[in-house]
């Protein structure tokens, strides 16, 4: 860009060299008045860029009374350059045409035939029409230039959208897997070291047990902040690394430290996603059972067929106080978001003994 605006200057100052030179060799000695107007033509260049109209209509004094061309050419030139207007070039190349036609009468040789007429003025204009193409072209030639440059800016802008989205997705997927595993692992050590707090009679030991589930406590609500933040900035929940399966479900819930009860088969023919969404399900739901029922009792029943499968899991109401830890209520959200895109629901809400149940259907897509 610096380089073009040192450059233009130096065009317009070699145009004013080179019509001055015009002038000076095509203009009669014994005409002052035709020397004084093709010097002003040609100094008139110099500022063809800021007033183009006024430039060409300096110039065509000079074009009538003389036979320079130069600064006439340019100015039509520049004209073309900075107008879109068919109509102003018709006008300018039909003034321009006249003007140098007329000059023709101003030579001390008898009245000119008319086929000599016809030859100048065909002459004039086709040099009209060779300064207005040029100028068109130029004038094309930038406009495909400033619709390049608009296009890379919107491709570039295009590939920020792109990263800014797939950074939003992988946010949200950090967040999702941090509650789902993360939190899940804190609030099983929170609780065990509860209930190592209440059945020690050892004083060192139930000063330890507060002092691993204080350090849980607050880990946790640190972890609800951080997926907060991470989930402010996300998209709609996708897939998530690492993944579990079924094949894992029997050993997550002999580590959650409930009483749990497994109803049903695990079905092994459906799809990776649909056993994610089953074994996230079953954690979220054990997870919130060890934060609000403890002491309660869970039975999970899962029964499929070739449409659907449905996985309940119930839990009997607490028989000890709850214990404080905190919560940001995204593990429901999360359930239902992941159902939602495989084409399934869940549901939850108390049940009539005061306990609580979760249940999702899902399609039973096949591998």
């Amino acid at each position: 860009m610096t380089s073009c605006r040192l450059q233009a200057p130096l065009v317009d100052a070699a145009l004013v060299v080179v019509a001055l030179l015009d002038a000076v060799v095509m203009t009669d000695t014994d005409r002052p008045y035709a020397n004084i107007v093709a010097v002003v033509a040609a100094l008139a260049l110099a500022v063809r860029r800021r007033w183009p109209y006024l430039v060409f209509a300096l110039a065509l004094p000079a074009t009538a009374v003389s036979s320079a061309v130069v600064a006439g050419a340019v100015a039509l030139y520049t004209v073309a350059v900075n107008t879109r207007n068919r109509r102003t070039l018709a006008v300018c190349t039909i003034l321009y045409s006249i003007c140098s036609a007329a000059a023709i009468w101003n030579h001390d040789i008898p009245t000119p035939t008319r086929v000599e007429l016809l030859v100048s003025v065909g002459y004039n204009i086709a040099t009209a029409a060779a300064a207005i193409f040029l100028g068109q072209l130029v004038q094309a030639r930038r406009d495909l230039q400033q619709r390049l440059t608009e296009i890379h800016q919107a491709r570039e802008h295009e590939q920020q959208l792109v990263a800014q989205t797939v950074l939003a997705k992988e946010r949200a997927q950090l967040a999702r897997e941090m509650h789902d595993v993360v939190s899940h692992q804190v609030s099983l050590i929170t609780i065990q070291a509860g209930a190592l707090q209440v059945n020690t009679s050892d004083p060192d030991t139930k000063t330890t047990a507060q002092t691993i589930r204080d350090l849980a406590v607050r880990t946790l609500d640190e972890l609800r902040h951080m997926v907060t933040v991470l989930r402010a900035s996300g998209t709609a929940p996708t897939e998530l690394t690492p993944q579990p399966t079924l094949a894992g479900l029997r050993q997550m819930i002999s580590n959650s430290g409930i009483a749990t009860r497994l109803d049903g088969d695990l079905p092994t023919d459906i799809s990776a996603a649909t056993q994610r969404a089953i074994y996230r399900t079953v954690q979220e739901a054990l997870t919130n059972i060890r934060k609000h029922a403890p002491g309660a009792t869970a039975t999970i029943r899962i029964r499929h067929d070739d449409a659907t499968v449905e996985v309940i899991i119930t839990n009997t109401p607490p028989t000890r106080p709850t214990l404080p830890l905190p919560g940001a209520r995204h593990g429901l959200i999360g359930l239902r978001e992941r159902a939602e895109l495989l084409g399934g629901a869940v549901t939850a809400g108390p049940t009539a003994d005061n306990g609580y149940q979760i249940q999702l259907r899902l399609p039973a897509t096949i591998q």
